[in-house]
């Protein structure tokens, strides 16, 4: 129901599953599975699968071994790889440019950290037009209970919780298991 006109297609995307980023994440290995089903299952689909790779000059530059994509997924050649700096995998990127090429008006929205990029782009996604359905078992995020935060269990059920009735008009959130995905 994207509110962009002439965008029909979906396209996956794999925000943030590197080395430093998922490190000490829960259920590292669950999520990143459940990840490498979607992308298995888009590729068979013929739908775009667009990686995000961050990258912070002091704390995760680029080409150093914690800003690389995990080694359980690899991105194939052919599939974009947008580069960000900030939250919202939107701001200051091209990929707004990259799904436009491939009339994308649905997202389906998996990696890390569930409390800061996912939501970041999950709300930019919204905001820009389109819709953007979160896998709630293909997210993850650190503890940083220490701090005041949630466990990352409770971070991770709230957000799927919220995302499930996210709208705006003319669009839709949503959130929904690896298994019940569809690319179609």
């Amino acid at each position: 129901m994207t509110s962009l006109p002439g965008r029909p297609n979906t396209a996956l995307l794999v925000i943030d599953v590197q080395n430093d980023v998922v490190a000490g994440a829960y259920n590292r290995d669950g999520v990143i599975a459940n990840i490498a089903t979607l992308v298995a299952m888009a590729r068979a689909a013929g739908t775009p699968v667009v990686w995000v790779q961050h990258n912070d000059e002091r704390n995760m530059p680029r080409n150093s071994d914690g800003w690389q994509y995990v080694a359980e997924l690899a991105r194939q050649d052919a599939e974009p790889l947008i580069h960000k700096q900030y939250g919202d995998s939107f701001e200051d990127t091209d990929l707004e440019d990259v799904l436009a090429q491939h009339k994308v008006g649905r997202l389906v929205v998996t990696g890390a950290q569930t409390d800061a990029c996912i939501r970041s782009t999950l709300h930019g996604a919204i905001v820009r037009g389109y819709d953007a359905t979160l896998v709630g078992d293909a997210h993850t995020t650190e503890d940083l209970s220490e701090y005041g935060a949630p466990s990352p269990d409770k971070v991770i059920a709230h957000t799927n919780l919220c995302w499930d009735e996210q709208t705006a008009p003319g669009r839709r959130g949503g959130t929904v298991a690896t298994d019940a995905v569809e690319f179609a």
